[in-house]
Parts: structure tokens; sequence; C-alpha cells
């Protein structure tokens, strides 16, 4: 029986770079060889660690599932890890992936095209054959709400200020704007007075 095949992974853009090589120590201590990190990877550590989100909400914006984006990531820290203890290079290519297209406009005859590939930018329009070509903005990442049934919210316990709690950022570190005084979370106040 053949495997499952994989999903193919959204990406954003691609990485800006194309890899990483060790710095330091005389080359007959550092192994010859190399990490290669997928592009899916790349992007789980992208929105992960750098855009802080959490694992729902980055394999909603990767279109994959949840256990999915997990076992991605694990694999992504794991050759991070490897390239930082044995002082192998990284190289950022390939995987099961694709791109957000880009669009691009045509000024001569008004076509609208998008660009599959963010590698390569367009030089002529593929209606008209013209090079006058603007690239249109690039949409942001979707905006989801992640939590639409989440009513918690987030009270002080001074002057009684509310406000809806953000998943993900804890009201401990949240300031009453009225009085100052840190908030806390309104299920765990009303769990405590039982």
């Amino acid at each position: 029986m053949s495997p499952r095949p994989k999903r193919l992974r959204r990406i954003s853009n691609p990485p800006i770079i194309s890899g990483f090589k060790p710095y330091g120590g005389s080359a007959s201590d550092n192994p010859a060889g190399s990490v290669f990190l997928h592009y899916e990877e790349y992007e789980v550590l992208r929105l992960c660690d750098f855009k802080m989100l959490n694992h729902n909400q980055a394999s909603v914006i990767m279109d994959i599932s949840r256990p999915t984006f997990t076992r991605i990531y694990a694999g992504a820290r794991a050759k991070i890890a490897e390239a930082l203890v044995t002082g192998k290079q990284i190289i950022i290519e390939g995987g099961k992936i694709y791109f957000d297209s880009e669009w691009h406009a045509c000024l001569s005859c008004g076509c609208f095209f998008n660009q599959p590939d963010k590698i390569e930018k367009p030089v002529i329009c593929p209606l008209c054959g013209s090079n006058k070509i603007d690239h249109c903005a690039e949409a942001p990442e979707p905006e989801i709400d992640f939590h639409p049934h989440c009513d918690d919210q987030c009270i002080c316990m001074r002057c009684g200020y509310e406000k809806p709690h953000v998943p993900g950022n804890p009201c401990k570190y949240e300031q009453c704007p009225e009085c100052g005084t840190h908030l806390v979370r309104k299920d765990m106040l009303e769990k405590r007075n039982k």
C-alpha cells in the first residue's frame, strides 16, 4: 500500500536568504555536511518564533492541520539544533509547498495577472506583451478570529474595568487604563470565589 500523499503547505514568501554558514573555528574541527531546511520548516519557524503565533493560528495560515504543523515545527527545531551543535551549514530549499500568488497589473491593457513563482519577477504582460507592469499591493496574511466562542474577560479588581481577554496574552501583564492596577482573568476570579 502506498503512503498517503502529503498536502501542499502554503508559504507566504520565500526566505530572503538561502542559508547560513558557520563562522569561526577551523575547517578541520567542523565535519563536512549541510542541514537542509525545507521551505515549510522555515515558514513554521517564522510564524511561531518570529511572529509569535500559536500552533493553531499558524496551521490555519499554512492550510495544514495543527498536528502536522507541530510535527514540522519539531523537525525544524531539531535540524537547527543539529546545525548549531555540529557546525554544519544550513541550506533552505525544497519541500511540498506553494507560494501565495503575487498580483500584477499591466499599465497598457489593464490586465491583472498573478505570478505564482515569487522568485522570478514578470517582465512582460501575458496578454499584450507590454513591459509596463505595476506590482499590486501584497495582500496581508489572513486575519482569522481563532477564538470566536471565547467570552473570557480581563477585569480590574480595584475599579471593575473589563476588557475582552486576548488569547496568548496573559491578563497579569495588562494594566487597567483607569487606575493602573494589573488585570486578572474574570473566570479565574469566579472560580476562586466559589
